[in-house]
């Protein structure tokens, strides 16, 4: 299907490269009619920072609405008034150009076509948290196929198909409209960008520390056991995680094996590293869990499976 083979490029372009790499987009959504299926409206659009959304908007609900708790917190009931203006005149626009394209391309009224817009900005956060302008995102598809772009750096039009040819000399004739799009997407696209950063950082940091667990399970051979330490619900996902054996980190040489960071269901992350022990081994055990701007700690309980002379003691560090 068109729509969701569009959404899914869209997305898979906006993931970071790197992780000071922070990226601003809006994709909308119009169909030419009605579609006779559930979640499907006829316009939708939506707000997306990191690639994670944070606002939203459709036919059925004719309002923009946050989709993160730090955007209904922190923006005035102006912000999203105004949001709602502007996504109701562009859901009227949408709905405008549809019937001009499918009158260009003489297709009939009796079907269904789709049109999409993408629109935003990435940008590189340095280690001091300054953002620099990277690239602007500004492109139509049409039936789920590239229709026109816009080229940032050379402030032109860019026609993917013959039945934009027609759009880009009108577009690339008003010099106002290039002013603009090269403005909002290099300045008020990354002003934006900044303010939502700013905003999602102070509220993530101070909800999200990690949830530490140091548990024992039971090994295929019975003199020994397996030893994991779980960092769980944290973000950002940068996190250092250690198992240190008498002070001393161990590694992979040791037999540690880790998980990798990866995502929980909510937008947290999670880490488990492992190592197995000889049940007879008296040496004290610690995990230790670094993550950036966390001020609370979090201690285990014992470990389920007993082990005779094992001695553990566990503990959070957090900088």
């Amino acid at each position: 299907f068109c729509l969701i083979l569009f959404l899914l490029a869209a997305i898979k372009l906006l993931v970071p490269l790197r992780s000071t790499t922070h990226s601003l987009t809006y994709i909308y959504t119009a169909f030419s009619k009605p579609v006779e299926l559930p979640g499907i409206h006829e316009f939708t659009a939506m707000g997306l920072l990191d690639n994670r959304m944070i606002d939203y908007y459709d036919s059925t609900i004719q309002k923009k609405v946050p989709k993160q708790d730090w955007m209904k917190e922190r923006l005035q009931q102006e912000y999203w008034d105004k949001g709602t203006q502007s996504r109701q005149s562009k859901q009227q626009w949408f709905k405008v150009n549809i019937d001009i394209l499918m009158n260009r391309m003489k297709q009939s009224s009796t079907e269904t076509h789709v049109l999409q817009w993408m629109v935003g900005c990435e940008g590189d956060e340095d280690e001091h948290g300054n953002l620099q302008f990277k690239r602007g995102i500004n492109m139509y598809n049409y039936d789920g196929n590239d229709f026109l772009g816009f080229d940032d750096e050379h402030q032109v039009w860019v026609a993917a198909a013959d039945a934009a040819v027609l759009t880009k000399r009108k577009w690339d004739e008003v010099t106002a409209l290039k002013d603009y799009t090269k403005g909002y997407l290099e300045k008020e696209c990354m002003e934006w960008m900044k303010i939502f950063l700013k905003y999602s950082k102070m509220q993530l940091r101070d909800a999200s520390p990690p949830e530490v667990h140091v548990f024992t399970t039971k090994a295929k051979q019975s003199s020994i056991v397996v030893l994991t330490c779980l960092a769980t619900g944290f973000y950002p996902k940068e996190i250092t995680l250690n198992i240190r054996r008498n002070g001393r980190i161990l590694n992979k040489e040791d037999g540690v094996k880790s998980s990798g960071v990866r995502p929980n269901h909510d937008d947290t992350f999670q880490r488990r590293d492992y190592v197995e022990i000889l049940r007879s081994d008296t040496a004290e055990y610690t995990c230790e869990v670094i993550h950036p701007g966390q001020t609370s700690t979090s201690l285990t309980p014992p470990p389920p499976v007993p082990c005779s002379h094992y001695k553990s003691q566990y503990h959070l560090q957090t900088s």
